[in-house]
């Protein structure tokens, strides 16, 4: 079983039709879903029939009641997603180029700030503690300091995924109790206050000496690495034609959690994600709308076939 706590969002995506132009209109194609890091993450693990629920906050609203309601469709357990009347369901809107990579993303997850740790602390002292919590940096800085300095306690394995520039700069600077951190080069240097050296090995390792178990960082269309305190090791990413970026990072989290609840180690099970990633950008949704473990493994070789 995996606990998931973070953003439960409303997404809207524009794909540009040409050439984006900055401060005038420029014409676009829309699409709606939902997303949220840690909903994502959630609904990822659901698919593909792993125990899941999600610990969020949602508004009094048409977008926070459907977003529940497509979860529970979807396998997740949503006791413990709250209702606040005094916010709005929180958004995330991305605006890709042509080539849909993102160019300018905007999140509004004000609503998470409410989230308290007197919400979350039930998780430490529950008599069936899950396998794996994961938290998302759209918690409060004090939340995700509870996570990570309370670590083990109650038999837990944590995962947190930095999220953004902005959004990184919620993790405290010891990060001893964290088994699992996602997070991208520009995220990781600007944690660590390294703009341009070094380079993405010796980033990881020094998170790792920061105190994180494993670290996964990401490289985009070069592909990733995993450090922990005895190695650091690169893996490519698979070349395929990207129809929309948002939720690869989160299907990526999804896959791995997926393969360490199963045994694997780190290193084995990134493939899976770096898999389940790549199936993800060839959809439109943030969610591939077809996973399944049937799914999952019928693009198997597909997908194998297409790394660099």
């Amino acid at each position: 079983m995996i606990v998931c706590f973070g953003a439960a969002a409303l997404d809207r995506k524009y794909h540009a039709l040409g050439e984006l132009r900055l401060g005038t209109s420029n014409p676009v194609r829309g699409e709606r879903s939902f997303g949220g890091v840690a909903r994502n993450v959630a609904e990822n693990l659901a698919r593909l029939g792993v125990d899941t629920s999600l610990v969020s906050i949602v508004g009094d609203d048409e977008s926070g009641a459907e977003l529940v309601a497509h979860l529970k469709l979807s396998g997740v357990n949503t006791d413990r997603i709250a209702v606040a009347a005094s916010w709005a369901t929180g958004e995330y809107v991305a605006i890709m180029d042509r080539t849909n990579d993102l160019t300018v993303g905007a999140s509004d997850m004000t609503i998470l700030d409410s989230l308290t740790i007197a919400a979350v602390e039930w998780i430490r002292t529950t008599p069936s503690p899950p396998d794996w919590i994961f938290a998302d940096c759209n918690l409060p800085p004090d939340v995700l300091a509870f996570f990570i300095a309370t670590g083990a306690a109650g038999g837990s394995s944590l995962a947190v995924d930095a999220v953004s520039i902005p959004k990184v700069a919620r993790l405290g600077r010891d990060l001893h109790g964290l088994d699992l951190l996602f997070i991208n080069e520009g995220e990781a240097r600007a944690y660590l206050g390294r703009e341009r050296e070094p380079q993405a090995s010796e980033l990881a390792c020094e998170l790792v000496r920061r105190g994180a178990a494993t670290v996964v960082l990401t490289l985009g269309a070069r592909g990733l690495v995993v450090a922990d305190a005895a190695d650091v090791t690169s893996h490519a990413a698979p070349s395929i034609v990207a129809r929309d970026m948002t939720g690869a990072g989160d299907a990526l989290i999804a896959g791995t959690l997926l393969r360490l609840m199963e045994g694997l180690p780190p290193r084995s099970a990134i493939d899976t994600g770096i898999l389940l990633a790549g199936l993800t950008v060839e959809s439109a949704a943030s969610v591939h709308p077809d996973l399944s473990p049937a799914f999952l493994e019928s693009q198997r070789t597909r997908l194998e076939a297409a790394f660099r």
